[in-house]
């Protein structure tokens, strides 16, 4: 999604960064200026400045700086489109979405409020769950008993939803009201012929708020006190909680983030809080739901190094497994991704108990790399001893081999998967990743109708006749460079979109894709990307485009290539071919829209004017980029 840079500048103006950074730091005036303790870095005197002339903020300890749309981003975690939208919804600006449809646009905007009220009753139960705490003996024993102090209750705003089916209607005076059931604090059962029935989801729980990365409460987690089932209780899924998508624990933690270095991902609430209590405040814990690639993206907008602590017990080796599968996409070479295996008498908590913060710590730092875990993954259940086992744990590193992005970590780990399975570099190289063929074989029926995304909306005409048509080679090294580098996308204007949106199947599908990516998810690796290709209609083609983009790892000998460019500068040069490329395509699609207004002028005079503008646009370009307005293809 592009956004105009004028939108920028405008939102920007209107914008005070003053009001965005006090959010989250406590800010005093001083001179010119407004001061505070830096939230990026630990410090005891103020060194962190916001200047409302400048509309800029600058850290004088760890020279962090920006403007409020970096503050948001660096603190909050925000993608800069998510930065973006939350600061004009702040002033009451519409980002421009200028291939949606005005009825989606108010449907967005609907939806937009839907979630606002939402989180508001969210807060109110909320806080009416925490003043039940304060009555309730049985639920300040549980959590004393858990160590727990009333500072670390406050700060992770713990509470109790008390017995009885609808104390809820004490809070909100009108219990029918339809927001209740859909933000999960209410189900309403109806049997056919029955007068419908509504109760409390909550009952007899302490409770643990789940807020998102801007603090806002939108849903909860409930521990059962006593004996009933289930133990822990989630809210249901709603327009404002996704728990595959979450993590408790993080609102909380993001500071703690940057000063510990690293994030330890748990298991469960409780190991969350007492982690905090402990003297380590920078954990979190998914949703009573495996670890995805969300929930690592998530991560690694906050640190570059996550540290997963599991049981070791099986389901811990399952739920680490799927650890593995979420965090390999982005395990680049700048991250560190590492697996805590705890005895399976321990969790947490209980182990800290017994053998103090430093034993922890310890254990903390010994844990097994993912490059490790990986091969472990792999030769598990393989007879290394004969040729069948070998070839049976390449099977298994293979996928997850793939997944990782290109880089140092990916060479390193295919000379010793190679190793184990008795082979050369090149040899396993060339059976996981076989030459392209020259040409693409043709397939009736390859473009599918059906769809598991939903497009931007194009007039479906373009697709069967007048969509663009330019050489196969073109559309195949734009999709390679896209999908190698997705924050190339980003980089193109409007333009460049529609124009590689509307081309011709596959190409022009696996585009609107690859923009309906980017908005839902920000940037992603070819990792994660081949992950959501699955079963699409043009998977088969962006699988062939893309064989060779790992391809160029070793020498004719199987060794690394001593002088490849860094990948910095294969975006940068993937980029700049992009660029001059779409450069082409844009002056023949300009060509052919003046052709046919000079055709459209014989009976429309307006059709004249627009063929000036194309004209003038054509010649912008071909000034632009001269080399590339006289090369062919």
């Amino acid at each position: 999604m592009a956004i105009p840079q004028s939108f920028l500048q405008e939102l920007l103006s209107r914008v005070d960064v003053v009001e965005v950074v006090g959010r989250y730091v406590q800010l005093k005036k001083g001179g010119a200026n407004f001061m505070g303790l830096c939230p990026f870095h630990g410090e005891k005197s103020p060194s962190f400045s916001v200047s409302p002339a400048k509309q800029f903020f600058h850290c004088f300890g760890c020279g962090k700086n920006g403007n409020a749309i970096g503050f948001l981003m660096e603190h909050a975690g925000m993608t800069f489109v998510e930065a973006v939208k939350d600061l004009a919804q702040n002033v009451g600006m519409q980002v421009p979405e200028e291939d949606i449809s005005p009825q989606d646009r108010a449907r967005a905007a609907e939806q937009r409020q839907k979630q606002a009220t939402l989180t508001d009753v969210l807060e109110k139960a909320g806080e009416a769950y925490r003043k039940h705490l304060r009555n309730s003996p049985k639920a300040i024993a549980y959590f004393k008993g858990r160590g727990l102090s009333g500072e670390i209750a406050k700060q992770f705003g713990l509470g109790y939803a008390p017995e009885g089916w609808r104390s809820l209607a004490s809070v909100f005076p009108d219990y029918q009201d339809p927001m209740l059931a859909e933000s999960g604090l209410v189900i309403v059962n109806q049997e056919d012929g029955e007068e419908e029935k509504r109760y409390d989801r909550f009952r007899d729980r302490v409770m643990f708020p789940i807020r998102n990365v801007k603090g806002e409460c939108i849903g909860f987690g409930g521990r059962v006190l006593g004996e009933g089932t289930p133990k822990y209780l989630n809210s249901p899924e709603t327009p404002v909680f996704s728990k595959g998508r979450e993590l408790y624990g993080l609102f909380e933690a993001r500071n703690a983030l940057r000063d510990a270095g690293y994030v330890l991902v748990t298991e469960g609430y409780m190991d969350v809080v007492a982690l905090a209590q402990l003297g380590f405040p920078n954990a979190v814990a998914t949703l009573g739901t495996a670890c995805t690639t969300d929930h690592v993206q998530k991560l690694f907008r906050f640190t570059d190094s996550v540290v997963f602590s599991f049981d070791g017990d099986s389901a811990g080796r399952r739920a680490a497994r799927k650890a593995l599968d979420g965090a390999l996409p982005y395990a680049t070479d700048v991250r560190s991704v590492k697996f805590l295996f705890l005895p399976a008498e321990h969790d947490p908590d209980s182990y800290i108990r017994e053998f103090g913060k430093e034993g922890f710590a310890h254990c903390v730092t010994e844990a097994m790399p993912l490059s490790r875990f990986l091969i472990e993954v792999a030769r598990e259940g393989c007879d290394l001893h004969t040729a069948e086992g070998r070839a049976h744990m390449a099977s298994n590193a293979k996928p997850m081999w793939m997944a990782l992005p290109d880089g140092a970590l990916k060479r390193q780990l295919l000379s010793e998967i190679a190793e184990l399975a008795d082979l050369g570099n090149h040899e396993l190289q060339d059976l996981w990743i076989p030459p392209a063929p020259t040409t693409a074989p043709a397939r009736s029926g390859e473009f599918k109708k059906s769809s598991k995304f939903k497009t931007r909306e194009r007039p479906p005409q373009n697709w069967k006749r007048g969509a663009r048509q330019i050489p196969a080679g073109r559309a195949d090294h734009a999709a390679r460079v896209l999908l190698s580098n997705m924050e190339i996308w980003e980089q193109l204007s409007n333009e460049d979109h529609n124009l590689l949106c509307d081309l011709a199947p596959p190409h022009g599908p696996l585009f609107v894709w690859i923009d309906h990516q980017h908005h839902e998810h920000g940037n992603q690796p070819w990792g994660a990307l081949r992950e959501g290709l699955r079963e699409q209609e043009f998977e088969d083609m962006a699988l062939r485009v893309m064989a060779t983009a790992f391809k160029p790892l070793l020498d004719e000998e199987g060794k690394p290539m001593p002088d490849a460019a860094s990948p910095e500068e294969q975006a940068q040069e993937a980029a700049q071919e992009l660029r001059g490329m779409l450069n082409r395509m844009l002056i023949e699609n300009l060509k052919a829209q003046e052709t046919e207004a000079i055709e459209a002028a014989k009976d429309d005079p307006t059709a004249l004017q627009r063929y000036r503008a194309l004209q003038t646009r054509r010649r912008q370009l071909e000034q632009a980029s001269p080399s590339t307005a006289q090369s062919q293809d």
